[in-house]
Protein backbone atom coordinates (compact mmCIF):
# COMPACT_ATOMS: atom_id res chain seq x y z
CA UNK A 1 0.00 0.00 0.00
CA UNK A 2 1.56 3.85 -1.29
CA UNK A 3 2.07 6.11 1.74
CA UNK A 4 0.24 9.94 1.04
CA UNK A 5 2.48 11.70 -0.97
CA UNK A 6 3.44 15.86 -0.37
CA UNK A 7 2.40 16.69 -4.27
CA UNK A 8 -0.56 18.45 -4.74
CA UNK A 9 -0.41 20.16 -0.92
CA UNK A 10 -1.87 23.37 -0.12
CA UNK A 11 0.89 26.50 0.52
CA UNK A 12 1.88 26.95 3.63
CA UNK A 13 -0.70 29.80 4.92
CA UNK A 14 -2.97 27.55 3.86
CA UNK A 15 -1.40 24.42 5.27
CA UNK A 16 -0.50 26.30 8.59
CA UNK A 17 -4.43 27.52 9.13
CA UNK A 18 -5.93 24.08 9.41
CA UNK A 19 -2.73 22.72 11.37
CA UNK A 20 -3.83 25.73 14.19
CA UNK A 21 -6.62 24.26 14.34
CA UNK A 22 -5.92 20.70 15.73
CA UNK A 23 -5.78 21.12 19.58
CA UNK A 24 -4.81 17.69 19.66
CA UNK A 25 -1.36 17.98 17.06
CA UNK A 26 -0.45 21.38 19.14
CA UNK A 27 -0.23 19.53 22.58
CA UNK A 28 2.03 16.94 21.36
CA UNK A 29 3.94 19.20 19.31
CA UNK A 30 4.71 21.38 22.70
CA UNK A 31 5.45 18.79 24.44
CA UNK A 32 7.96 16.94 22.14
CA UNK A 33 9.80 19.54 21.22
CA UNK A 34 10.24 21.16 24.82
CA UNK A 35 11.27 17.58 25.84
CA UNK A 36 14.13 17.78 23.22
CA UNK A 37 15.60 21.55 23.37
CA UNK A 38 15.87 20.66 27.31
CA UNK A 39 17.92 17.09 26.85
CA UNK A 40 20.13 19.29 23.95
CA UNK A 41 20.58 22.28 26.07
CA UNK A 42 22.07 19.80 29.35
CA UNK A 43 24.63 18.20 26.75
CA UNK A 44 25.46 20.97 24.98
CA UNK A 45 26.26 22.67 28.35
CA UNK A 46 28.73 19.71 29.20
CA UNK A 47 31.46 21.22 26.78
CA UNK A 48 33.33 24.56 27.39
CA UNK A 49 34.38 24.13 23.37
CA UNK A 50 31.03 23.79 21.84
CA UNK A 51 31.03 27.02 19.82
CA UNK A 52 34.81 25.96 19.00
CA UNK A 53 33.01 22.48 17.72
CA UNK A 54 30.18 24.56 15.39
CA UNK A 55 32.76 26.34 13.52
CA UNK A 56 34.92 23.52 13.32
CA UNK A 57 31.88 21.40 11.47
CA UNK A 58 31.21 24.61 9.67
CA UNK A 59 34.70 25.10 8.01
CA UNK A 60 34.70 21.64 7.31
CA UNK A 61 31.47 21.63 5.26
CA UNK A 62 32.56 24.83 3.36
CA UNK A 63 35.65 23.28 2.59
CA UNK A 64 34.40 20.11 1.25
CA UNK A 65 31.87 22.30 -0.67
CA UNK A 66 34.60 24.41 -2.37
CA UNK A 67 36.44 20.82 -3.30
CA UNK A 68 33.24 18.96 -3.81
CA UNK A 69 34.17 17.49 -7.28
CA UNK A 70 37.44 16.39 -6.43
CA UNK A 71 36.07 14.25 -2.89
CA UNK A 72 33.13 13.02 -4.49
CA UNK A 73 36.00 11.32 -7.39
CA UNK A 74 38.12 10.15 -5.06
CA UNK A 75 35.00 8.72 -3.04
CA UNK A 76 33.94 6.61 -5.80
CA UNK A 77 37.38 5.21 -6.14
CA UNK A 78 37.66 3.98 -2.77
CA UNK A 79 34.06 2.64 -2.87
CA UNK A 80 34.91 0.39 -6.07
CA UNK A 81 38.36 -0.73 -4.55
CA UNK A 82 36.77 -2.21 -1.82
CA UNK A 83 34.36 -4.24 -3.65
CA UNK A 84 31.11 -1.62 -4.23
CA UNK A 85 29.71 0.04 -6.63
CA UNK A 86 29.04 3.72 -7.51
CA UNK A 87 25.40 4.75 -9.39
CA UNK A 88 25.70 8.88 -10.14
CA UNK A 89 21.73 10.08 -10.58
CA UNK A 90 21.05 13.29 -11.83
CA UNK A 91 17.51 13.28 -9.99
CA UNK A 92 14.85 11.72 -8.32
CA UNK A 93 13.09 9.77 -11.56
CA UNK A 94 16.99 8.02 -12.41
CA UNK A 95 17.49 7.74 -8.68
CA UNK A 96 14.42 5.37 -8.52
CA UNK A 97 15.40 3.49 -11.83
CA UNK A 98 18.35 2.35 -10.12
CA UNK A 99 16.99 1.24 -7.06
CA UNK A 100 14.62 -0.90 -9.07
CA UNK A 101 16.31 -2.01 -11.51
CA UNK A 102 19.37 -3.44 -8.56
CA UNK A 103 16.10 -5.25 -6.90
CA UNK A 104 14.95 -6.82 -9.71
CA UNK A 105 18.04 -8.12 -10.28
CA UNK A 106 17.95 -10.41 -7.10
CA UNK A 107 14.79 -11.48 -7.92
CA UNK A 108 13.39 -10.46 -4.77
CA UNK A 109 9.93 -8.92 -4.05
CA UNK A 110 10.71 -6.93 -1.01
CA UNK A 111 13.41 -4.59 0.41
CA UNK A 112 13.97 -3.21 4.12
CA UNK A 113 14.51 0.23 4.78
CA UNK A 114 16.67 2.50 6.82
CA UNK A 115 15.54 5.84 8.04
CA UNK A 116 16.79 7.91 5.32
CA UNK A 117 15.55 11.46 3.71
CA UNK A 118 17.11 10.68 0.40
CA UNK A 119 14.84 8.08 -0.09
CA UNK A 120 11.96 10.11 1.43
CA UNK A 121 12.88 13.05 -1.36
CA UNK A 122 12.49 10.90 -3.98
CA UNK A 123 9.17 9.28 -3.35
CA UNK A 124 10.93 5.31 -3.56
CA UNK A 125 8.34 3.80 -1.66
CA UNK A 126 6.04 4.49 -4.37
CA UNK A 127 8.57 3.88 -7.00
CA UNK A 128 8.79 0.39 -5.72
CA UNK A 129 5.16 -0.06 -4.89
CA UNK A 130 4.92 0.66 -8.94
CA UNK A 131 7.43 -1.75 -9.53
CA UNK A 132 5.61 -4.74 -7.09
CA UNK A 133 8.11 -4.49 -5.12
CA UNK A 134 7.24 -4.03 -1.13
CA UNK A 135 9.07 -2.10 1.51
CA UNK A 136 9.20 -2.19 4.88
CA UNK A 137 10.15 0.75 7.04
CA UNK A 138 12.51 -0.41 10.52
CA UNK A 139 12.72 2.62 12.35
CA UNK A 140 10.05 2.69 14.17
CA UNK A 141 8.95 6.46 13.95
CA UNK A 142 8.78 5.58 9.92
CA UNK A 143 6.92 2.61 11.00
CA UNK A 144 4.37 4.44 12.49
CA UNK A 145 4.29 6.33 9.85
CA UNK A 146 3.71 3.80 7.29
CA UNK A 147 1.46 1.83 9.18
CA UNK A 148 -0.55 5.05 9.43
CA UNK A 149 -0.26 5.49 5.57
CA UNK A 150 0.84 8.71 7.22
CA UNK A 151 3.54 11.48 6.12
CA UNK A 152 6.56 12.24 8.05
CA UNK A 153 6.59 15.54 9.90
CA UNK A 154 9.69 15.85 11.60
CA UNK A 155 13.17 15.04 10.54
CA UNK A 156 14.40 12.83 13.53
CA UNK A 157 10.84 11.73 14.59
CA UNK A 158 8.74 11.77 11.63
CA UNK A 159 6.18 10.38 13.92
CA UNK A 160 6.12 13.69 16.54
CA UNK A 161 2.60 14.62 15.22
CA UNK A 162 1.25 11.33 17.13
CA UNK A 163 0.78 10.43 20.50
CA UNK A 164 1.05 7.04 22.60
CA UNK A 165 -3.00 6.21 22.71
CA UNK A 166 -2.53 7.27 18.56
CA UNK A 167 0.20 4.89 18.13
CA UNK A 168 -1.65 2.26 20.02
CA UNK A 169 -4.52 2.23 17.89
CA UNK A 170 -2.30 2.62 14.26
CA UNK A 171 -0.65 -1.14 15.70
CA UNK A 172 -3.78 -2.43 16.50
CA UNK A 173 -5.47 -1.25 13.58
CA UNK A 174 -3.06 -1.93 10.94
CA UNK A 175 0.01 -4.13 12.12
CA UNK A 176 -1.75 -7.24 10.83
CA UNK A 177 -1.79 -6.12 6.81
CA UNK A 178 2.39 -5.84 6.97
CA UNK A 179 3.30 -8.48 8.51
CA UNK A 180 3.28 -10.64 12.53
CA UNK A 181 0.40 -8.52 14.36
CA UNK A 182 -0.14 -6.42 17.63
CA UNK A 183 -0.77 -8.00 20.69
CA UNK A 184 -4.42 -8.29 21.35
CA UNK A 185 -3.70 -6.74 24.80
CA UNK A 186 -1.40 -4.12 23.92
CA UNK A 187 -1.80 -0.58 26.12
CA UNK A 188 0.18 2.49 25.19
CA UNK A 189 2.99 2.04 27.56
CA UNK A 190 6.23 2.83 25.42
CA UNK A 191 8.23 -0.71 26.43
CA UNK A 192 4.96 -2.72 25.59
CA UNK A 193 4.41 -0.13 22.22
CA UNK A 194 8.51 -0.64 21.20
CA UNK A 195 8.05 -4.62 22.39
CA UNK A 196 5.33 -5.54 19.94
CA UNK A 197 7.35 -3.27 17.12
CA UNK A 198 10.03 -5.24 17.70
CA UNK A 199 8.42 -8.89 17.31
CA UNK A 200 6.34 -7.34 14.17
CA UNK A 201 10.14 -6.47 12.46
CA UNK A 202 12.00 -9.57 13.76
CA UNK A 203 10.97 -11.83 11.10
CA UNK A 204 11.21 -9.53 8.01
CA UNK A 205 15.15 -9.02 9.44
CA UNK A 206 15.62 -12.78 9.32
CA UNK A 207 14.05 -12.93 6.44
CA UNK A 208 14.75 -10.47 3.60
CA UNK A 209 17.55 -10.50 1.26
CA UNK A 210 17.92 -6.80 -0.03
CA UNK A 211 18.26 -3.68 2.20
CA UNK A 212 18.16 0.04 1.24
CA UNK A 213 19.35 2.76 3.51
CA UNK A 214 20.68 6.19 3.65
CA UNK A 215 24.04 7.66 4.86
CA UNK A 216 24.69 10.25 7.22
CA UNK A 217 28.28 11.05 6.25
CA UNK A 218 30.88 9.28 3.74
CA UNK A 219 34.13 9.87 4.39
CA UNK A 220 36.08 10.43 0.91
CA UNK A 221 39.59 8.94 2.43
CA UNK A 222 38.63 5.48 2.80
CA UNK A 223 35.01 5.37 0.97
CA UNK A 224 33.37 4.54 3.98
CA UNK A 225 29.63 4.85 4.43
CA UNK A 226 28.40 6.01 8.21
CA UNK A 227 24.92 5.70 9.70
CA UNK A 228 23.64 6.77 13.45
CA UNK A 229 20.63 5.55 14.68
CA UNK A 230 19.40 5.14 18.58
CA UNK A 231 17.25 1.76 18.05
CA UNK A 232 19.85 -1.19 16.55
CA UNK A 233 16.88 -1.85 13.30
CA UNK A 234 18.93 0.44 11.22
CA UNK A 235 22.54 -1.94 12.15
CA UNK A 236 19.95 -5.54 11.39
CA UNK A 237 19.23 -4.02 7.98
CA UNK A 238 22.92 -3.35 7.23
CA UNK A 239 24.38 -6.26 7.72
CA UNK A 240 21.65 -8.90 7.60
CA UNK A 241 20.88 -8.53 4.00
CA UNK A 242 23.02 -9.75 1.39
CA UNK A 243 22.34 -6.50 -0.92
CA UNK A 244 22.48 -3.33 0.13
CA UNK A 245 21.65 0.07 -1.26
CA UNK A 246 22.49 3.14 -0.06
CA UNK A 247 20.98 6.17 -1.32
CA UNK A 248 22.85 9.45 -0.44
CA UNK A 249 22.97 13.25 -1.27
CA UNK A 250 26.58 14.37 -3.02
CA UNK A 251 26.64 16.58 -0.10
CA UNK A 252 27.21 14.09 2.42
CA UNK A 253 30.73 13.34 1.33
CA UNK A 254 33.55 14.63 3.73
CA UNK A 255 37.27 14.79 3.47
CA UNK A 256 38.62 12.34 5.91
CA UNK A 257 37.98 10.47 9.21
CA UNK A 258 39.68 13.01 11.21
CA UNK A 259 36.43 15.18 9.69
CA UNK A 260 33.79 12.31 10.90
CA UNK A 261 35.49 13.07 14.97
CA UNK A 262 33.29 16.70 15.10
CA UNK A 263 30.23 15.59 13.59
CA UNK A 264 29.96 12.90 15.41
CA UNK A 265 29.98 14.91 18.38
CA UNK A 266 27.70 17.18 17.42
CA UNK A 267 24.66 15.46 15.52
CA UNK A 268 24.24 13.54 18.66
CA UNK A 269 24.11 16.38 21.22
CA UNK A 270 21.94 18.65 18.51
CA UNK A 271 19.20 15.80 17.35
CA UNK A 272 18.65 13.79 20.46
CA UNK A 273 19.96 15.40 23.17
CA UNK A 274 22.78 12.58 23.85
CA UNK A 275 26.41 12.43 24.02
CA UNK A 276 27.13 9.28 21.38
CA UNK A 277 24.84 7.66 19.31
CA UNK A 278 23.43 4.25 20.70
CA UNK A 279 24.63 2.87 17.09
CA UNK A 280 27.45 4.00 14.91
CA UNK A 281 27.79 1.70 11.76
CA UNK A 282 30.44 1.85 9.65
CA UNK A 283 31.06 -0.36 5.96
CA UNK A 284 33.93 0.15 3.58
CA UNK A 285 32.56 -1.51 0.90
CA UNK A 286 32.05 -5.76 0.90
CA UNK A 287 33.73 -8.73 2.67
CA UNK A 288 33.80 -12.09 2.39
CA UNK A 289 33.44 -13.03 5.41
CA UNK A 290 30.79 -10.41 7.06
CA UNK A 291 27.95 -8.50 6.18
CA UNK A 292 26.55 -7.91 2.41
CA UNK A 293 27.75 -9.41 -0.39
CA UNK A 294 26.56 -6.73 -3.05
CA UNK A 295 27.07 -2.99 -1.92
CA UNK A 296 25.75 -0.37 -3.86
CA UNK A 297 25.75 3.68 -3.56
CA UNK A 298 23.63 5.83 -5.39
CA UNK A 299 24.91 9.58 -5.44
CA UNK A 300 21.85 11.74 -5.82
CA UNK A 301 22.19 15.73 -7.17
CA UNK A 302 18.45 16.16 -7.20
CA UNK A 303 19.17 19.98 -7.50
CA UNK A 304 22.08 20.21 -4.98
CA UNK A 305 24.28 21.50 -8.32
CA UNK A 306 22.92 24.33 -8.65
CA UNK A 307 22.14 25.35 -5.16
CA UNK A 308 25.71 24.91 -4.55
CA UNK A 309 26.26 27.46 -7.80
CA UNK A 310 24.32 29.68 -5.52
CA UNK A 311 27.33 31.57 -3.25
CA UNK A 312 24.61 32.10 -0.62
CA UNK A 313 22.40 29.24 -0.88
CA UNK A 314 24.82 26.57 -0.26
CA UNK A 315 25.11 26.79 3.37
CA UNK A 316 22.00 25.16 3.06
CA UNK A 317 23.85 22.32 1.74
CA UNK A 318 26.31 22.41 4.91
CA UNK A 319 23.38 19.96 7.13
CA UNK A 320 23.55 17.29 8.65
CA UNK A 321 19.97 16.51 9.52
CA UNK A 322 19.84 17.13 13.13
CA UNK A 323 16.89 18.73 13.52
CA UNK A 324 17.64 21.26 15.92
CA UNK A 325 16.73 24.34 13.81
CA UNK A 326 12.73 22.25 13.91
CA UNK A 327 13.00 22.30 18.03
CA UNK A 328 13.34 25.16 18.55
CA UNK A 329 11.30 26.98 15.68
CA UNK A 330 8.47 28.69 17.05
CA UNK A 331 6.39 28.58 14.01
CA UNK A 332 7.05 24.65 13.59
CA UNK A 333 5.56 23.85 17.43
CA UNK A 334 2.43 25.04 16.09
CA UNK A 335 2.11 24.10 12.75
CA UNK A 336 4.07 20.99 12.52
CA UNK A 337 5.82 19.33 9.55
CA UNK A 338 3.23 18.59 7.12
CA UNK A 339 2.25 22.54 6.72
CA UNK A 340 5.58 22.56 5.05
CA UNK A 341 4.72 20.52 2.21
CA UNK A 342 8.11 18.78 2.05
CA UNK A 343 10.02 16.05 3.68
CA UNK A 344 12.05 18.64 4.88
CA UNK A 345 10.10 20.50 7.24
CA UNK A 346 10.56 23.14 9.73
CA UNK A 347 13.18 26.32 9.05
CA UNK A 348 15.90 23.84 7.00
CA UNK A 349 13.04 23.33 4.81
CA UNK A 350 11.95 26.18 4.03
CA UNK A 351 15.76 27.14 2.94
CA UNK A 352 16.10 23.78 1.08
CA UNK A 353 13.29 22.60 -0.73
CA UNK A 354 12.87 25.77 -2.82
CA UNK A 355 16.34 25.22 -3.36
CA UNK A 356 16.29 21.29 -4.46
CA UNK A 357 12.96 21.88 -5.92
CA UNK A 358 12.38 25.20 -7.05
CA UNK A 359 10.18 27.96 -6.94
CA UNK A 360 7.86 27.20 -9.82
CA UNK A 361 5.34 25.99 -7.49
CA UNK A 362 3.32 28.09 -5.00
CA UNK A 363 4.32 25.94 -1.95
CA UNK A 364 7.93 26.46 -2.96
CA UNK A 365 7.36 30.55 -2.95
CA UNK A 366 5.70 30.51 0.30
CA UNK A 367 8.30 28.42 2.02
CA UNK A 368 10.59 31.07 2.81
CA UNK A 369 7.65 33.32 4.40
CA UNK A 370 7.52 30.45 6.49
CA UNK A 371 9.79 31.92 9.60
CA UNK A 372 9.15 35.11 12.27
CA UNK A 373 13.64 35.53 11.58
CA UNK A 374 13.86 35.29 15.32
CA UNK A 375 17.33 33.73 14.75
CA UNK A 376 16.79 31.23 16.99
CA UNK A 377 17.37 28.58 14.57
CA UNK A 378 20.45 29.94 13.33
CA UNK A 379 21.71 29.72 17.20
CA UNK A 380 21.05 26.83 17.59
CA UNK A 381 22.02 24.83 14.04
CA UNK A 382 25.24 22.93 14.89
CA UNK A 383 27.37 23.81 11.77
CA UNK A 384 26.25 27.75 11.76
CA UNK A 385 23.79 27.71 8.92
CA UNK A 386 22.43 31.17 8.60
CA UNK A 387 19.07 30.26 7.95
CA UNK A 388 17.69 33.92 8.48
CA UNK A 389 20.05 35.01 5.83
CA UNK A 390 18.95 32.31 3.67
CA UNK A 391 14.91 33.07 4.15
CA UNK A 392 15.81 36.73 2.90
CA UNK A 393 17.95 35.91 0.02
CA UNK A 394 14.99 33.56 -1.19
CA UNK A 395 12.33 35.93 -0.34
CA UNK A 396 14.17 38.23 -2.67
CA UNK A 397 14.67 35.60 -5.32
CA UNK A 398 10.98 35.07 -5.15
CA UNK A 399 10.12 38.73 -5.86
CA UNK A 400 12.53 38.91 -8.43
CA UNK A 401 10.12 36.35 -10.14
CA UNK A 402 7.12 37.87 -9.23
CA UNK A 403 8.03 40.71 -11.46
CA UNK A 404 8.56 39.20 -14.34
CA UNK A 405 4.71 38.10 -14.53
CA UNK A 406 3.08 40.12 -17.16
CA UNK A 407 0.36 40.77 -14.64
CA UNK A 408 1.14 41.73 -11.45
CA UNK A 409 0.09 40.07 -8.32
CA UNK A 410 -2.24 42.51 -5.91
CA UNK A 411 0.86 42.72 -3.59
CA UNK A 412 2.57 44.61 -6.17
CA UNK A 413 -0.14 47.08 -6.90
CA UNK A 414 -0.25 47.79 -3.49
CA UNK A 415 3.21 48.82 -2.88
CA UNK A 416 3.47 50.76 -5.62
CA UNK A 417 0.07 52.71 -4.64
CA UNK A 418 1.84 52.79 -0.85
CA UNK A 419 5.32 54.27 -2.41
CA UNK A 420 3.44 56.55 -4.95
CA UNK A 421 1.17 57.69 -1.61
CA UNK A 422 4.27 57.95 0.88
CA UNK A 423 6.47 59.82 -2.24
CA UNK A 424 4.88 63.22 -1.75
CA UNK A 425 4.23 65.27 1.68
CA UNK A 426 0.58 66.22 0.07
CA UNK A 427 -0.14 62.75 -1.03
CA UNK A 428 0.47 61.03 2.56
CA UNK A 429 -1.89 64.39 4.28
CA UNK A 430 -4.94 63.81 1.88
CA UNK A 431 -4.50 59.99 2.59
CA UNK A 432 -4.53 60.66 6.25
CA UNK A 433 -7.55 63.04 5.75
CA UNK A 434 -9.77 60.84 3.80
CA UNK A 435 -8.89 58.09 6.46
CA UNK A 436 -9.79 60.33 9.24
CA UNK A 437 -13.23 60.63 7.61
CA UNK A 438 -13.84 57.06 7.33
CA UNK A 439 -13.05 56.79 11.18
CA UNK A 440 -15.14 59.19 12.00
CA UNK A 441 -18.04 57.91 9.72
CA UNK A 442 -17.48 54.27 11.22
CA UNK A 443 -17.50 55.44 14.48
CA UNK A 444 -15.72 52.65 15.70
CA UNK A 445 -12.32 51.81 17.52
CA UNK A 446 -10.03 48.31 17.64
CA UNK A 447 -9.30 46.57 14.29
CA UNK A 448 -11.20 46.64 10.52
CA UNK A 449 -12.99 43.75 10.04
CA UNK A 450 -12.27 41.75 7.16
CA UNK A 451 -11.47 44.06 3.91
CA UNK A 452 -12.98 43.07 0.81
CA UNK A 453 -11.33 41.72 -2.70
CA UNK A 454 -7.77 41.00 -2.21
CA UNK A 455 -6.88 43.18 0.91
CA UNK A 456 -8.51 40.17 2.82
CA UNK A 457 -5.22 38.49 2.01
CA UNK A 458 -3.98 41.17 5.24
CA UNK A 459 -6.77 41.28 7.29
CA UNK A 460 -6.90 37.56 7.43
CA UNK A 461 -4.01 37.29 8.68
CA UNK A 462 -3.33 40.14 10.45
CA UNK A 463 -5.55 42.82 13.06
CA UNK A 464 -5.90 46.47 11.12
CA UNK A 465 -6.41 49.44 13.14
CA UNK A 466 -8.95 51.55 12.39
CA UNK A 467 -7.41 54.65 11.20
CA UNK A 468 -6.94 57.35 13.63
CA UNK A 469 -9.58 60.27 13.64
CA UNK A 470 -6.54 63.18 14.09
CA UNK A 471 -3.58 62.04 12.50
CA UNK A 472 -0.28 63.20 13.82
CA UNK A 473 0.36 65.89 10.86
CA UNK A 474 -2.86 67.24 12.11
CA UNK A 475 -2.51 67.16 15.83
CA UNK A 476 0.90 69.24 15.18
CA UNK A 477 -0.62 71.62 13.19
CA UNK A 478 -3.63 72.18 15.90
CA UNK A 479 -1.36 72.20 18.78
CA UNK A 480 1.84 74.05 17.81
CA UNK A 481 1.04 77.02 15.13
Amino acid sequence: MKNATFLGMPTFPDAAERALADSQLRRNLAHATATIRSRRAAAVAELDDWERLREAGRAVKERTLRRLDRYLVQLEERVTAAGGQVHWARDAEEANRIVVDLVRATGEREVLKVKSMATQEIGLNDALADAGIAAYETDLAELIVQLGQDRPSHILVPAIHRNRAEIREIFLRTMDAYGAPAPAGLDDDPRHLAEAARRHLREKFLRAKVAVSGVNFLVAETGTAVVVESEGNGRMCLTLPETLISVAGIEKVIPTWQDLEVFLQLLPRSSTGERMNPYTSTWTGTTAADGPRAFHLILLDGGRTEALADPVGRQALHCIRCSACLNVCPVYERVGGHAYGSVYPGPIGAVLSPQLRGTASDVDRSLPYASTLCGACYEACPVKIDIPELLLHLRARVVDQQRERLVPRPERLGMTAARWVLSAPWRLAAAQRAGAVAARLVGRRGPVGRLPGPLSRWTDARDAPVPATESFRAWWKRTRS
